[in-house]
């Protein structure tokens, strides 16, 4: 059975009727797209209220579902993940972000059955973010892809499950804090190379913005690891196009081939890119502020119930399906061109022709990229000889929807990501202007397109040296290069100016305490001793069992000094640090002695070098499980053996700047103050990474912010701060 369509010839039929499997790429764009084009031209009006119903229905459906399963089983998915996964990276390990729930809602959300004809029925796990982007949000998936990657590396780097009883022995070297760290990041990198289909893109990109410390060891494992993810995506895609795949269809790939063998530019095309680096530049800050404003907006409604989480997301899907459905009967119809080389119109599946409401033989411009996946409207952009193709009215206005609503569309409690969005309103601005300029450069439109993008990048995310060699593995141009690399120091440097990279204003907005590479000017005024609070918890080398268990339940402190004092030794002296989740281990075990004498028994030999490893994420001992009796509080514990005897420790005196550069880049949780002069206590306080943010010195001083010089030093200068 067929169906005609508008304008084409009668073997054309129904993509839903055909034998073809039908791709789950699909949007809901285009299932609705097909109702409005396969009607009589009688009911014309009807169809296509029919059509919106279907698109704005199934928008809301799968954004609903999206919603409901990432509120209900893991808050923590929602976003994107690299913020969450860059923390983690730089030190802070913020709870459940790597948990197997997370996981979950990342990647398996439903199964569903897609019938043919014959009736026959795929059981298939959707992966998660498709939820999100098939809605016709403006939204990505790479970033929950780079969120995928660290959860795995992060449950594969326990090696063990107490809840499913498995254990891989080999895996047991990794649970420390650095080979951890280490093997998160080689997940991080395998997500964007699995993503983009591009290796050295997204070791550089692990590199470059994930990653704060970096180790030649790392390199050549996060090589391998995007390597190891090339050959089997290299593997997939093989395995595909023989048609094998069965409803995943030969596509979902990300590749945008605009290679040209007669590119040439020259000095009079350099004006033009300078001109997209200063708009990516503009622009991304803009974009930045905005997104900023909006998620801490968005933070104060999912802070209440869940009801008013899925009441955002739905308002935000039915104003999308609105604007996305609307403003194509803005553009006027163009004709078909006779040299294309895909059908002209097309109907009911990708291509950059969509019909719409206009007659047989045209198509419109507006709907084409709309009523597309992000990826094929990213082609579109980028495509060369197409120079006719778009109107300067639907650029723009493609533009505004790809801007704002990209912003609107992130904050909602949904696995959602930001990089292919940027890319497509980075593209969408850098067409125009390769239409602006039109014959007076060398440089094709989709060229232009291509180093909008890059510029977008550049102004959003600060990366340059990644999202210049991601953008040359997905366009398969290296002789882009010298354009790009200027580009993206364009952008970047005009940005600068005005506020911080997206992925650290979300950090910021989510209460990360993140450390900057570089200490601020204003820390060099200051002496570690200026920010040290009090009062200081700490312990004696042979400590009573009920003094821990109090410090340890009316405190949330993860680090406690160790002293000795007479007649253990001759004088107050530091001794070490213990670690809470050793204290715990200590208490769990019943290591007790009956006196605070020392009996010469070993009692670190009740213990093996596993239970003092890094617990996985949600599997941490925490002392309200842990029962001890009126008589075992009168017993003690020998801290010796299971103190580091060798901590980090800094002089009270010393900048506050060194010690911030020492505190990151050794990778240290706990920095120990010690007197100048000999005092009391060997110890003044201990320094948390929480000590080196700005808010906390000045909650802590409230005087220096009514001194010029030193608000000066702690905001930023008005001129840099515009908005």
């Amino acid at each position: 059975m067929s169906i005609e369509a508008n304008g084409d010839d009668e073997s054309q039929t129904h993509p839903l009727l055909s034998s073809e499997k039908p791709s789950l790429a699909r949007s809901a764009s285009q299932v609705a797209i097909v109702g409005a084009n396969l009607c009589p031209i009688e009911s014309l009006d009807y169809e296509f209220v029919m059509a919106f119903v279907v698109f704005w229905a199934s928008n809301l459906m799968l954004t609903l579902f999206s919603v409901l399963i990432t509120a209900s089983v893991s808050p923590a998915a929602a976003g994107s993940g690299i913020p969450e996964v860059k923390a983690y990276l730089n030190g802070v390990d913020a709870p459940g972000i790597f948990s197997l729930k997370t996981l979950f809602v990342k990647l398996f959300l439903k199964s569903r059955c897609l019938y043919e004809p014959s009736s026959n029925c795929w059981n298939v796990m959707i992966i998660g973010s498709i939820s999100a982007v098939s809605s016709s949000l403006i939204v990505g998936k790479a970033g929950p892809m780079v969120h995928t990657g660290a959860c795995v590396a992060s449950l594969l780097g326990q090696g063990r499950s107490k809840k499913y009883g498995w254990t891989w022995s080999w895996l047991q070297f990794l649970k420390n804090d650095r080979d951890r760290r280490d093997l998160i990041a080689c997940g991080s990198a395998a997500g964007i190379a699995a993503a983009f289909r591009a290796p050295v893109g997204g070791l550089l990109f692990a590199l470059e913005e994930m990653a704060s410390w970096w180790r030649s060891a790392l390199l050549w494992r996060a090589f391998f690891t995007t390597a190891i993810v090339l050959m089997i995506l290299g593997a997939l895609i093989e395995f595909c196009e023989s048609g094998k795949c069965g409803p995943f269809g030969k596509g979902g790939l990300i590749m945008y081939n605009v290679t040209s063998t007669d590119i040439s530019y020259h000095l009079w095309d350099v004006p033009p890119v300078l001109l997209l680096g200063v708009l990516g530049g503009l622009f991304g800050s803009l974009y930045n502020f905005l997104l900023d404003k909006v998620l801490r907006v968005y933070n104060v409604i999912n802070r209440k119930c869940s009801g008013y989480k899925i009441l955002l997301a739905c308002s935000i899907s039915i104003f999308t399906s609105c604007l996305l459905f609307g403003l194509p009967w803005l553009a006027s119809c163009l004709p078909c061109p006779a040299d294309a080389e895909e059908p002209c119109p097309t109907i009911g599946q990708s291509g950059s022709y969509k019909q719409f409401q206009c007659p047989p033989g045209h198509y419109n411009d507006l709907a084409s990229l709309i009523f597309n996946t992000n990826d094929d409207a990213i082609r579109n952009l980028f495509s060369k000889g197409t120079n006719d193709e778009f109107q300067y009215s639907s650029i723009l206005i493609f533009f505004g929807i790809c801007f704002f609503l990209g912003i609107f569309s992130y904050g909602i409690v949904a696995p959602t990501g930001l990089f292919v969005p940027v890319i497509v309103t980075g593209a969408s601005y850098g067409r125009f202007i390769g239409m602006l300029v039109g014959s007076h450069s060398t440089l094709n439109r989709g060229l232009f397109a291509v180093l909008g993008a890059a510029s977008f990048l550049g102004g959003t995310m600060r990366t340059t040296v990644s999202a210049c060699v991601i953008l040359l593995e997905l366009t398969n141009n290296l002789l882009l290069l010298p354009l790009m690399m200027l580009v993206l120091l364009v952008s970047k440097t005009v940005a600068d100016a005005f506020d911080s990279n997206i992925y650290d204003l979300i950090m910021k907005a989510k209460g990360f305490p993140f450390l900057e590479a570089h200490a601020k000017p204003f820390m060099r005024q200051l002496t570690v001793g200026d920010v040290v609070k009090g009062p200081l918890q700490l312990f004696h080398g042979i400590e009573k069992v009920g003094n821990v268990v109090h410090v340890l339940r009316t405190t949330i402190h993860n680090g406690f000094p160790v002293i000795d004092e007479p007649p253990v030794s001759g004088s107050p002296v530091l001794y070490g640090l213990i670690l809470r989740a050793h204290l715990i281990e200590l208490l769990k075990k019943k290591a007790f002695l009956s006196s605070p004498e020392p009996t010469g028994i070993d009692v670190s030999e009740q213990f093996s070098v596993v239970d003092f490893a890094k617990k996985g994420s949600g599997n941490a001992n925490k002392i309200q499980d842990i029962v001890v009796t009126e008589e075992e509080e009168n017993m003690f514990l020998d801290l010796h053996p299971f103190t580091n005897a060798s901590p980090y420790t800094v002089v009270e005196t010393m900048s506050l700047a060194k010690a911030l550069i020492l505190f990151r880049q050794v990778g240290l949780r706990h920095l120990l103050v010690i007197p100048k002069i000999k005092r009391r206590s060997p110890v003044v306080g201990i320094l948390t990474r929480h000590d080196f943010m700005p808010e906390d010195m000045i909650s802590l001083h409230p005087a220096w912010t009514r001194s010029r010089w030193k608000r000066w030093r702690l905001t930023s200068p008005r001129w840099l701060n515009p908005f």
